[in-house]
């Protein structure tokens, strides 16, 4: 592999990553453009098939639920056609209807691969390292036990969420946890670099 093909690859994937602007715009068919068609994801909202997340990203983009994520540059590590990707991200969400919003600052961690000249997603899975409450006209009443089933580092994210009417069903990785640790072995072994 030359220096040159491997400064395409790491552009073809910061062109990956900084693709998820097309969720934040509601252009469906270009985000379902930056997975394999066997891609899979798993973030506070939804696990499962990436095309079923874009279907359930424009219900989410019909309802009072705004959102607006600001992509960092990708730290990318190779093997062959696959590599690992994990990419700084803050996502500020809010629902005018509730007068509720928050900012959660997480890390995107991709699974990519070379299929047939394309690098894709494979999958992709989130580290969520804080959040926090962003209030827009007045301070609402906080249900503390609702804000409380989350682990910290996403518990306004997630009750953002759930009072938008989208459910956060089990815990996520976060920074320096057990499942952030699992998550990072899972994706090494699947590199080949385990």
């Amino acid at each position: 592999m030359t220096v040159s093909t491997r400064v395409e690859d790491r552009s073809a994937i910061a062109e990956l990553m900084t693709g998820w602007l097309h969720r934040d715009l509601g252009e469906w068919d270009q985000l379902r453009e930056l997975f394999h068609p066997d891609g899979t994801i798993e973030i506070t909202w939804f696990e499962g098939p990436a095309g079923e997340f874009v279907d359930a990203s424009a219900r989410m983009g019909s309802s009072d639920l705004r959102s607006k994520h600001v992509i960092g540059g990708p730290s990318i590590t190779f093997n062959g056609d696959r590599a690992l990707v994990e990419t700084n991200a803050i996502l500020i969400a809010e629902n005018a209807a509730l007068d509720l919003a928050c900012t959660a600052h997480n890390r995107f961690w991709d699974r990519v691969e070379r299929r047939e000249g394309d690098w894709r997603i494979v999958h992709r899975a989130s580290v969520y390292d804080m959040s926090a409450f962003n209030f827009l006209a007045t301070v609402p009443d906080i249900d503390e036990s609702t804000f409380r089933r989350h682990p910290r580092a996403y518990a306004a994210l997630a009750y953002v969420l759930e009072k938008s009417g989208f459910p956060v069903d089990r815990e996520f990785p976060t920074r320096g946890g057990e499942l952030e640790a699992a998550m990072k072995a899972a994706g090494r072994a699947w590199l080949g670099t385990a």
